[in-house]
């Protein structure tokens, strides 16, 4: 077995189906809830391991038939981001009454609100492929008072891409005895490769928030 990420065991995607042993499509699912659902939980390794669980199966070390796993890793995924975005609705009408303070400043949850209405289905989707993003942006969705159905609608969307669409990237690179061999080259890249659009829609936001500020501070000057 290859050496554990950071030296920690439990972040290495075979190690953990491994540990799991006969009840691992029960652990895999396990992790893909609570990875999505709690930001505290957010470091691990839900790519990794839908990845690996993909390519475990097609080489027969996970015994479970893919359509199945595909099917549980969908509804687990799909699970924890309306566990996320309830958390964040409930939390939400705390967060707008709190006053300004040091650390917290009420236009922040306003950019938040207004960042989600016009990028909100985006949003949704291309976290999914973002570690810490993905758990972070659907309790974000939930402050931001997000409408539940538009939500409920990218949330399946994405958990299909993700969970779905990994699990048989790596089912069907899984065949292929090169990708088997590389398979933590193939998962850096894949994450990478999802990233970009991500990055690029909070460039994008950030500097039309940028603009949005100085536009104010000139205003505010005159």
């Amino acid at each position: 077995m290859k050496p554990a990420l950071l030296g920690i065991d439990w972040l290495d995607a075979e190690w953990l189906i491994t540990w799991f042993g006969p009840f691992v499509l029960i652990g895999v699912c396990v992790v893909v809830f609570v990875e999505t659902g709690f930001i505290v939980l957010s470091f691990l390794p839900g790519d990794s391991l839908l990845f690996t669980v993909g390519l475990l199966t097609a080489t027969g070390v996970v015994p479970t038939p893919i359509g199945i796993t595909a099917l549980c890793v969908f509804v687990a995924a799909f699970a924890g981001d309306q566990l996320a975005y309830a958390i964040g609705r409930k939390a939400g009408p705390a967060v707008f009454r709190r006053e300004q303070s040091r650390f917290f400043n009420p236009e922040n949850v306003e950019r938040t609100n207004a960042f989600f209405t016009k990028h909100g289905g985006k949003a949704i989707i291309l976290a999914r492929f973002l570690p810490v993003f993905r758990a972070f942006v659907p309790v974000a969705a939930g402050v931001g008072r997000m409408s539940y159905k538009t939500f409920i609608t990218f949330n399946v969307i994405g958990a299909f891409a993700w969970g779905v669409g990994l699990t048989l990237v790596g089912y069907f690179l899984g065949q292929i005895e090169f990708v088997a061999t590389y398979s933590e080259f193939f998962i850096i890249g894949i994450v990478l490769l999802s990233g970009i659009p991500i990055l690029l829609e909070l460039t994008k936001a950030g500097r039309g928030w940028l603009r949005d500020r100085r536009a104010g501070t000139a205003a505010a000057s005159e």
